[in-house]
């Protein structure tokens, strides 16, 4: 199957995904074609009529607020290094995906909620389990709602990638049922010395792809020249961009798109939800999308452990443990940004 690489583009699309919620099959197909058309040319879109109410995603915001403005020691009583399954407060410098540069910013990281006594707990899988909540009156209970509206948005946008592709029903869908699908309460404080400074260093996400719910301009997105484009804001879109595991079951015919956030001066709050696939999922070029004796161009990997091995190289704590022999990388982990442009124009540098 011929793949189209990102062009270089210089403004991001609209799709209006009202139609995957709908039961009008020919619109869902015309939708389907334009996510596959942005997934190919340019990886990175808005999705708007997405069906998130405005007062669900204010509560977000709300419980989001009233969390970062507790003092440093009240949230570090939720620090996520204290955590056995990567939920909690990160603390500005922690993380360090560029580590060039340190992040000028902290979060407070969720998941997909699994109770003490499901199997995947009991066996010890890294990233599965309860969540870790602030002792701040109905924030699980918001933050939570906004977590499965937003998760119900991906499974509809997987599934119009599955049409996009050309594939059977639930072939991806399939691999979506109790994944370790992020989302993250991103805050990045008011810094007046901040002009052309990075809040994240250039990366791809790890995941399928990642819906976006910004506050405020900041994020920029690399297209097939190299070349920095700047994502403006809209209050009425989430932004949507690839992720690794689908440019590796389309085998490149969608790239995992690099971005960085710069130019943060003002208060800025950001929601990421990063769609991951089931952590035992295996991950492959999926031969729907090889031409007939065509050699996939990526080796398969297990969706769990690819996420759990870039998170090790990712977070301070993690890469301590690391370093003591506490926890180990998973055989045939990939190093820290080895996919999406930002790396192969880093190679070809």
């Amino acid at each position: 199957m011929t793949t189209r690489q990102p062009t270089a583009f210089e403004s991001i699309p609209a799709i209006d995904i009202a139609p995957l919620f709908g039961s009008d099959v020919q619109a869902q197909q015309a939708t389907a074609e334009a996510l596959g058309r942005a997934a190919r040319e340019v990886g990175f879109f808005y999705v708007i009529n997405h069906g998130i109410s405005e007062a669900r995603q204010q509560a977000l915001f709300d419980q989001t607020k009233r969390l970062f403005e507790l003092p440093l020691q009240r949230k570090m009583d939720y620090y996520i290094g204290n955590s056995d399954n990567h939920r909690g407060y990160v603390p500005a410098g922690e993380e360090a995906p560029d580590p060039s540069k340190a992040d000028a910013k902290e979060a407070f990281d969720l998941s997909f909620e699994l109770p003490d006594d499901h199997p995947e707990v009991l066996a010890g899988t890294p990233m599965m389990g309860a969540n870790v909540w602030p002792d701040i009156d109905g924030f699980a209970e918001d933050v939570y709602a906004y977590y499965q509206d937003v998760f119900n948005v991906g499974r509809a946008l997987m599934g119009g990638f599955e049409q996009a592709l050309g594939l059977e029903e639930n072939a991806l869908l399939s691999q979506v049922t109790e994944p370790p699908s992020q989302l993250r309460l991103i805050h990045y404080p008011f810094d007046p010395n901040a002009t052309d400074a990075q809040g994240i260093g250039a990366h791809t996400d790890y995941e399928c792809f990642t819906l976006l719910r910004p506050t405020a301009p900041g994020l920029e997105v690399m297209n097939g020249a190299g070349e920095w484009i700047d994502v403006p804001y809209r209050e009425d879109a989430l932004v949507v961009n690839i992720g690794d595991m689908l440019e590796i079951w389309t085998n490149g015919a969608f790239v995992a798109t690099s971005h960085r956030v710069r130019k943060v001066k003002e208060e800025r709050y950001s929601f990421p939800l990063f769609f991951a696939a089931d952590y035992h999922s295996q991950v492959a070029p999926l031969p729907a999308m090889l031409a007939e004796g065509e050699t996939p161009k990526y080796e398969p990997l297990a969706a769990g452990d690819h996420l759990w091995a870039q998170t090790i190289q990712t977070f301070n704590y993690l890469k301590k443990r690391l370093a003591d022999g506490e926890i180990e990388l998973p055989d045939g982990a990939r190093g820290a940004g080895t996919l999406g442009q930002h790396a192969r124009h880093k190679d070809e540098a």
